[in-house]
């Protein structure tokens, strides 16, 4: 009989709008799942993030290693250039 649908469906709460949204979502589902999946393992974003951690930990080990012996070169320097100001200051005296 014509309109029992209607009817049934204005019943139960569900209007056309909510037939379309169905209908789209339905739609949308489909084109999703025949689109190609890819394949090989998936990026694991925990991994990742692990691996940078590890990099960036290494890096600065190496980076404070270096500055180590930079400090230490400067000491060095600081020594040498002391030790030559002070043997500059000094009269040098000739052995007759």
């Amino acid at each position: 009989m014509p309109g029992e649908i209607g009817a049934l469906l204005r019943k139960e709460g569900i209007y056309s709008s909510h037939l379309a949204a169905w209908r789209k979502q339905r739609a949308e589902a489909e084109r999703a799942a025949l689109t190609p999946k890819k394949r090989g393992v998936k990026a694991d974003p925990m991994l990742a993030e692990t691996r940078r951690y590890e990099l960036l930990e290494q890096e600065c080990a190496r980076l404070r290693v270096e500055l180590t012996k930079s400090n230490l070169i400067i000491d060095v320097q600081k020594k040498v250039s002391t030790l030559l100001g002070l043997l500059k200051d000094e009269p040098q005296v000739r052995k007759s």
